[in-house]
């Protein structure tokens, strides 16, 4: 799943050629790393590191002592990796890149998970991440106890406001989408996105969608409208929630929360990978 992934990066770093350690290092030099944390956070992309060294060089030999989703400390050690020298220092930089990125996901969607506790409502991710690496992204949000959304525009169907503008109306809108997946076969749920109450009334007059958005709502805003929308559609809200305000939207008792910013607003957690060629 991953390895076309792996491929591409390890061809964008390596070019032609790791010539600093082709210089350096001579080709039977054996030795050893070990991935050292520096942050205190969540831990995500072990499994992914595995597979780089696995993929870059299949007599790498990797002993886990850390495994993902596991809180960790400045200090502690996550993992030793042994084999060619050459190797190792070649790999280096791009397992640091992925689990330094995989962990700050990690480590923040846990901290904003951890502010829902006792609440019925899931954390979920959105589309917003880092081109050509959202399969890691969402992977690390999982890792850190949240949900995905969904992973492109081809396995959910999300109509918000320019679709609806687009087609004419909220009507419009839903019944071009019942009419395009009954005439392609395509089963796939819908959701809605509505912006103040009067678009709320109109969808559920309607009917036809699977989940409604409600998009800037207040979470006063949210607990009256969870007060008339039937227990039938799943309920999401979305838009300008804070860390701040999050444990208020989860009061309201909404099914779910979108936050953007799981993936494209974080700090990467430090770490390094300490060679030893003695």
């Amino acid at each position: 799943m991953y390895q076309e992934l792996i491929r591409r990066a390890l061809e964008e770093d390596l070019g032609d050629g790791d010539h600093s350690s082709l210089a350096c290092v001579p080709e039977n030099a054996k030795g050893k790393a070990t991935l050292y944390i520096k942050d205190d956070g969540v831990l995500a992309g072990v499994e992914l590191a595995c597979e780089i060294f696995k993929f870059y060089d299949p007599d790498l030999q990797v002993d886990v002592f850390i495994q993902d989703g596991a809180r960790v400390k400045k200090g502690d050690v996550a993992l030793e990796v042994r084999g060619a020298a050459q190797s190792i220092l070649s790999t280096e930089r791009l397992v640091l890149n992925f689990m330094q990125r995989m962990s700050g996901i990690a480590t923040q969607t846990r901290e904003l998970v951890d502010l829902t506790e006792g609440s019925k409502t899931q954390i979920l991710d959105t589309r917003k991440t880092t081109p050509g690496l959202r399969l890691i992204e969402k992977w690390a949000v999982r890792i850190g106890g949240a949900m995905n959304h969904r992973m492109g525009l081809y396995d959910m169907i999300m109509l918000k406001d320019n679709h609806i503008d687009f087609a004419g109306g909220i009507a419009q809108a839903i019944e071009r989408t019942r009419n395009y997946l009954k005439e392609n076969s395509r089963d796939l749920k819908i959701e809605i996105e509505v912006r103040n109450e009067e678009e709320l009334k109109e969808v559920l007059e309607i009917g036809g969608v699977d989940r409604i958005m409600l998009d800037n709502f207040s979470p006063e805003r949210i607990s009256k409208a969870l007060e008339y929308i039937p227990e039938s559609y799943e309920v999401e809200a979305s838009g300008g929630i804070t860390r701040e305000t999050l444990k208020s939207y989860a009061a309201t008792g909404v099914d779910f929360i979108s936050i953007g910013a799981l993936t494209h607003s974080f700090q990467s957690l430090d770490m390094s990978l300490k060679a030893d060629f003695s």
